[in-house]
């Protein structure tokens, strides 16, 4: 067996951030199970690594749905600043697209794994690749507390571990969820982990045809049993099987199959829309009934689908519209019912939902407070923020927080 002071178990940015800042006089192991530390990293923004999002720090509390607090030390004491900062001294300039969100400059996720890595090696630490952990064993209660960690090709010994394991999300990268299996062999309880950041399958779907056309900024409601039980705003954007883009999948958290998405098309609701319609109506102008919704900022694709399922001729006049169909209208431009048939597994979830139960975790240190000298950063907590960087920027604020109590003890 052999002895270190600290054993990170997983190359992402949690791992690889509280690898690095633990210190030089610290002897620092980090085990990654995959041939090369970031493959997950490397997937994100499409190759691109959106790193973090810009803005107020403290608006970052909006985007972690209801866990935030737990954050809140971890954000302040690393922030999106100190993350930009961070990169910039190391020669990598950093851009910030229109919707906020952070890049490096190059456009390039590989430019920003390769300065960890160097970052890794300047202080020292050991990283041993293709090493999946297979056991760990507490050894508080022996005369030398810490922990064993067991490989296939070694044995090592620890008195600091931290777990950035990752959760379930897009287990090609090689998070598997083993991490929870850790946790709860040391004591800890796991919120039920499940997919986030997903798009969602519709039963029967009607829009197929019509797959990349996007709504901006529209309210999306959510109901299940009849019952709204919550509201979102964000953009939306119809796929071959479903509904995607940011205001979906942020929303995806909360949706679960038989749920009832209603999405307002218009971006109006239903006394606006109404109003507006007989207002047209009393005006007896020449306007058809395409021309009127165009008013509303929907694409033209999307309009021509939705009166053909009304069977309500493009060039009619509003004002010879029966009743029964306008009110079929107003419903399909006010909140489109769409029954979920499925929300997108672990193999397109960008995130995971769930993980280890933050009551069971100091938010001051990341260590835990049911096994003192182990620590939790990245993913594997029951915390996940929405798409635009904020989960990448909790893995680097989670892992530096972890890495800087650990040195404080030393």
């Amino acid at each position: 067996m052999t002895q270190f002071d600290v054993i990170v178990v997983g190359g992402g940015p949690a791992g690889l951030f509280a690898a690095l800042h633990v210190g030089r006089n610290q002897k620092v192991l980090l085990l990654e199970k995959n041939h090369r530390p970031g493959k997950k990293l490397l997937m994100s923004g499409s190759g691109r690594c959106n790193l973090t999002h810009s803005g107020d720090i403290q608006l970052f509390q909006e985007h972690y749905g209801a866990n935030f607090r737990f954050l809140r030390n971890a954000l302040n004491t690393f922030s999106n600043e100190d993350l930009m900062g961070y990169f910039n001294k190391r020669r990598l300039p950093t851009t910030i697209d229109k919707n906020g969100k952070v890049f490096p400059a190059v456009g390039d996720a590989g430019s920003l794994l390769n300065i960890l890595l160097d970052q890794c090696q300047k202080q020292k630490v050991r990283l041993q690749t293709n090493k999946a952990v297979s056991k760990i064993e507490n050894l508080t209660d022996t005369s030398a507390p810490g922990f064993r960690v067991h490989t296939p090709g070694g044995i090592y010994t620890t008195r600091h571990l931290v777990l950035a394991v990752g959760g379930k999300s897009y287990p090609a990268s090689g998070s598997s969820g083993d991490g929870f299996i850790f946790a709860q062999s040391l004591g800890h309880t796991v919120v039920t982990p499940k997919p986030a950041l997903t798009p969602v399958y519709v039963k029967a779907y009607r829009f197929a045809t019509i797959s990349g056309v996007s709504l901006p900024h529209r309210m999306i409601y959510l109901y299940r049993g009849n019952k709204k039980i919550k509201e979102h705003q964000g953009d939306v954007g119809f796929t071959h099987k479903g509904l995607s883009g940011p205001g979906i999948l942020d929303f995806s958290r909360y949706m679960e199959r038989n749920d009832t998405i209603k999405l307002a098309v218009a971006a109006q609701n239903e006394a606006e829309f109404s109003k507006r319609f007989m207002e047209t109506v009393a005006g007896k102008g020449k306007i058809s009934i395409k021309g009127f919704l165009k008013g509303f900022d929907i694409p033209v694709s999307l309009i021509e689908l939705i009166l053909q399922q009304l069977e309500i001729p493009a060039d009619e006049k509003p004002s010879n519209i029966t009743r029964q169909k306008r009110i079929g209208l107003i419903e399909y431009c006010c909140g489109y019912p769409f029954i979920i048939e499925n929300v997108g597994g672990f193999n397109v979830a960008m995130v995971t939902s769930g993980g280890v139960s933050l009551k069971e975790v100091n938010a001051k240190t990341m260590e835990s407070r049911l096994v003192p000298g182990l620590y939790f950063a990245g993913e594997i907590l029951d915390i996940d923020g929405d798409t635009g960087g904020y989960n990448i920027q909790a893995a680097f604020s989670t892992g530096y927080l972890a890495a800087r109590a650990i040195s404080d003890t030393a």
